[in-house]
């Protein structure tokens, strides 16, 4: 089977789902967007990659402007616009379509249906809800109502017309009805991270010493994206509460973009020992992480019920313990309290508990080595890429034998 399966985002374990692909035989052409600024995976062929797996970066001459509206826009038009004209000399069998901007998305499901190209729609979060969040925050009421309508009416359009949805969460299943996805058209395969890229470090690596000086106690980092659904201000209040206990302590930030520099200016003019560095080279990921004696999550409200962030799933590949300040009843919230993490509500109130959880686990690196053995042991027991990538390749065969019929 030739497959593509396109991953806006360039993640880790997109990458490692079409690895997998192509060492069961299937020729797979990784798709990303090199002008989307994030943490990559490892998107060139490895020494021990099947022949049959290439990687392309889709680039397209305008600049990726998240919360420019109508840069956005005509960003997202002329992506969707480019990557057509290049499936049309592909001849591919079938797509896996994973983190498309929604315009770019709705463009691309059109020409399929037109094409009779079958595609898995990889549905990693409700695109329309966050768009129509952004439009309350800068139109009145009645613009902002009449776009979110015309938002998901896009997004179940491109449920609707696909060849199969996979879902990351249970939490799914309750939109497709009302978008007309049938249900035996719908699986849920939650998300992992590619334990043989992803591994524990030594706290002390090659990596360390550009996050943090030896003479701190407690390392804390944040990896991944500063975006809409996180509240940056509060890294800096878990940072300043732990030191207010008395604990050395420092935070390591690793993201970019807008968030990130705010960051910046924050952690400046509070004073506090927080460092922001750029995304890092995916083989730098282990020990970068390593270098940590607490990771760092963060989740606003308004996300939960469908947002699911990977750098969790990355977190306890890393075998370290995790403070998520995030609601309770989101999966990775869940996932990290069992495995001896924290979890508090995203505020300040929930930044002081967690800083006073912090200050306890600095006074005993034997809880901490031991909260990072049962994270990584978690990860273990729940990742199993060989069942994902099965799992995949039944659905894509169906999808691909129901077009020929």
């Amino acid at each position: 089977m030739k497959l593509i399966l396109h991953d806006f985002s360039g993640h880790p374990f997109q990458a490692e789902l079409s690895r997998k692909l192509a060492a069961v035989g299937h020729q797979v052409e990784h798709v990303s967007c090199d002008q989307y600024v994030s943490g990559k995976g490892h998107l060139e062929v490895q020494p021990d990659d099947s022949p049959t797996l290439s990687f392309t970066g889709n680039m397209i001459d305008l600049p990726f402007q998240k919360y420019a509206p109508l840069g956005r826009l005509r960003f997202e038009l002329a992506y969707g616009k480019a990557w057509i004209q290049q499936l049309k000399l592909a001849q591919t069998d079938v797509v896996i379509a994973c983190n498309l901007p929604l315009i770019s998305m709705y463009r691309f499901a059109r020409y399929a249906k037109r094409a009779r190209l079958p595609y898995v729609m990889w549905h990693q979060d409700i695109y329309s809800a966050g768009l129509a969040d952004e439009l309350r925050r800068r139109l009145p009421r009645p613009f902002a109502s009449l776009g979110a309508r015309v938002f998901e009416r896009m997004e179940a359009f491109c449920a609707r017309n696909a060849s199969h949805v996979v879902a990351i969460g249970e939490a799914f299943r309750d939109v497709y009805p009302g978008w007309k996805v049938a249900p035996a058209n719908v699986s849920v395969i939650p998300n992992w991270a590619p334990l043989d890229k992803v591994r524990p470090a030594d706290r002390a690596n090659r990596r360390s010493a550009d996050l943090f000086d030896d003479a701190v106690t407690l390392r804390l980092v944040y990896a991944g994206t500063l975006g809409r659904k996180h509240n940056p201000e509060l890294l800096v209040d878990v940072l300043q509460g732990v030191l207010d206990l008395d604990v050395s302590a420092a935070m390591a930030v690793i993201s970019e973009g807008e968030g990130a520099d705010d960051l910046k200016a924050l952690a400046r003019s509070r004073n506090v020992p927080l460092r922001v560095l750029p995304f890092q080279p995916a083989e730098d990921l282990p020990d970068v992480l390593g270098s940590a004696d607490v990771l760092v999550a963060l989740l606003e409200p308004d996300a939960t019920k469908f947002s699911i962030p990977s750098k969790v799933l990355s977190y306890m590949a890393a075998g370290r313990p995790i403070l998520g300040l995030m609601p309770a009843d989101n999966p990775a919230a869940v996932d990290i309290v069992e495995s001896g993490g924290f979890v508090a509500d995203p505020t300040e109130v929930g930044a002081k508990g967690a800083s006073a959880w912090l200050a306890k686990l600095s006074s005993d690196p034997t809880l901490i080595a031991g909260i990072g053995e049962q994270t990584r042991a978690q990860a273990e027991r729940k990742f199993d890429v060989d069942k994902v990538a099965d799992d995949f390749g039944v659905i894509l065969a169906r999808a691909v034998s129901a077009s020929r019929d």
